[in-house]
């Protein structure tokens, strides 16, 4: 069992060799996971995980069939009716910050990249609405090019792993980085968030039924009985933030 102690003293070797473990067996625990967004291309994706700030991945589902029947360029989106546009965001929260970012988002494209989204990073950023986060759940997933997403789940377990101290998203995307191999930036962070989600809930973790527990120095924090905490893992992973 990994304590909060060896994670403290172990060498650089020994953490990057920790890391890359606990993501294959987070590959054998949770086989299915992958991210919970529907898409067809990568506009439809970058409008999605907008959309998903403050707001559960099954909540933007249940939107976006409309969202993507009405708007399905760029072009559209630049040249919405806001009205209309809130009317149908309505239901995903801040619905009038998110139809400002998805016409500024439109526009953007149309005026700067043809109405593509761009497949890099230093042009996702620079979009409206769009950070590194978004970047990389739209570079890894709709142009399959490796990037650790950093958002409230992979954060939580990376700290709770002992892989980073930090709490800076861009520093923990840093850390992960430099500990797990590049082609598998994508798929970790979708281990980490399905993990994050089912098991190790931020306020009462399942460790007694965490399948990586030998190897997390924060194993004790959550309920250790195998029964009780049986009864904390989710099932509804997309009604999960």
């Amino acid at each position: 069992m990994t304590t909060l102690a060896d994670a403290a003293t172990e060498s650089p070797l020994a953490r990057t060799r920790r890391a890359r473990k606990i993501v294959r067996m987070l590959g054998e625990l949770h086989p299915d996971a992958r991210i919970a967004l529907n898409f067809d291309n990568p506009l439809e994706l970058l409008v999605a995980t907008v959309l998903s700030a403050q707001c559960t991945d099954k909540k933007v589902n249940e939107v976006t069939p409309t969202l993507f029947a009405k708007y399905r360029t760029a072009g559209d989106y630049a040249a919405a009716d806001r009205a209309e546009l809130e009317a149908i965001l309505r239901p995903t929260g801040f619905f009038r910050a998110k139809a400002n970012s998805l016409i500024g988002i439109g526009a953007a494209l149309v005026d700067r990249f043809d109405g593509i989204v761009p497949p890099r990073l230093g042009d996702l950023v620079t979009l409206p609405g769009v950070g590194r986060k978004t970047a990389n759940v739209v570079l890894g997933h709709a142009f399959d090019q490796p990037g650790i997403t950093v958002d409230t789940h992979v954060g939580r377990l990376s700290r709770r792993l002992g892989l980073t101290t930090n709490t800076d998203p861009v520093r923990v995307e840093s850390d992960l980085a430099g500990l797990l191999e590049r082609r598998d930036y994508t798929i970790a962070s979708d281990r980490i968030i399905f993990h994050g989600r089912r098991v190790c809930h931020a306020r009462r973790p399942a460790c007694g039924v965490c399948g990586i527990a030998r190897l997390c120095p924060s194993f004790g924090l959550g309920s250790i009985a195998p029964e009780q905490a049986a009864r904390l893992v989710r099932a509804d992973l997309e009604a999960a933030r």
